[in-house]
């Protein structure tokens, strides 16, 4: 079933491709091209920075306009490339005169590491502080106003780079898979369910330690999956096409080390958001991953005595990855958050 997915993706990307060309005149263009407006313009340009012996691949958005920016380095759902959602809040974000830093962690995209789709919440934690590190060292980035946002699953990484790091100025989490013992038993079912995967998780990693085989399990579409809901399978699926005119889209596979799922359903996010200190924004909706309650007791649970949550009305979590009036929407109160500016002005 996949492949007859991926391959009716391609028969229509391919009959669109070869549809009729249109010519057009420089005199047609020129008049619709509107003027430079360097409140809002930015330039992205390829980076790569060192995370524990690994190269880290990215990109780096930065506003045209003069001067040493704010910054913010953004960390998306798991086992993602920076291509998907970290991308769509990268450009916004930079069009409103922050520079941002989206990368591939290590083990996947087009950063080094293996096993390749290694999924580590330590690594990423090391990736988020070496990228602090890189954006430190460029002459026209603030050194004091470094900012994290989390997406999905990365705002777990995201928070505990928070705690572990003073350099991070405020930090924002948005429709946060918050990684908890309720989370779990809300995505597997049961602990009987979470035991199984934790164990298979195990004897996987004992298998790649001592034969240097690393197994593998899909990251949706399947029973065996890691995330088995359809509506994830949906978004994801699309994103696994190696066809050449899609290489914009980023490396993404349909695979992950099976070794990984331990890290990820023993987590205990937590215990950790408990001790966040500094300027925190959180950003949920009603159908967004981990549902309501959850994501209410860790913001709850946050020690920091300036935090707020924005609430999205209806908003599932894919709306988060790429709607883009939910984007824009998000964005116009997480721009505000990073900038300084007190809420309501």
């Amino acid at each position: 079933m996949i492949t007859s997915r991926r391959l009716f993706n391609s028969m229509v990307v391919g009959a669109t491709l070869a549809g009729p060309s249109v010519a057009w005149s420089k005199a047609e263009m020129s008049p619709s091209v509107p003027p430079l407006d360097v409140r809002t313009a930015y330039q992205a340009k390829s980076v790569s920075f060192s995370s524990s012996g690994e190269t880290i691949a990215g990109k780096l958005l930065k506003p045209v306009k003069q001067g040493r920016h704010p910054a913010v380095v953004i960390m998306g759902p798991v086992a993602s490339v920076k291509e998907q959602s970290p991308l769509q809040y990268a450009t916004r974000l930079a069009a409103h005169g922050l520079a941002v830093l989206v990368f591939d962690p290590r083990y996947h995209g087009d950063s080094t590491g293996a096993p390749r789709r290694l999924e580590s919440g330590e690594a990423k934690v090391e990736d988020l502080r070496a990228a602090l590190d890189f954006l430190s060292r460029q002459d026209d980035i603030d050194s004091d106003q470094l900012h994290l946002l989390g997406i999905c699953q990365g705002v777990n990484w995201t928070i505990e780079t928070a705690v572990r790091d003073d350099r991070v100025s405020t930090l924002a989490v948005v429709a946060g898979h918050y990684l908890t013992p309720d989370t779990a038993r809300m995505y597997l079912g049961d602990d009987a369910a979470i035991e199984a995967r934790m164990e298979r998780s195990a004897k996987a990693s004992v298998k790649a330690a001592e034969t240097g085989e690393v197994d593998y399990i899909p990251i949706v579409g399947s029973d065996d999956a890691l995330l088995t809901a359809t509506a994830s399978a949906d978004w994801y699926l699309p994103w696994d096409n190696r066809a050449p005119w899609l290489t914009f889209r980023g490396g993404w596979e349909n695979r992950i080390a099976a070794m990984s799922e331990a890290g990820i359903w023993g987590w205990r996010i937590d215990k950790t958001s408990a001790s966040l200190s500094l300027p925190v924004l959180m950003i949920h909706g009603d159908n967004a991953a981990s549902g309501t309650e959850i994501p209410r007791r860790i913001y709850e649970g946050m020690a920091s005595t300036q935090k707020s949550l924005h609430w999205i009305d209806g908003a599932n979590q894919l709306q988060f990855y790429e709607d883009p009036l939910t984007i824009d929407a998000v964005v116009s109160v997480l721009a505000p958050h990073f900038q300084g500016v007190p809420e309501g002005l």
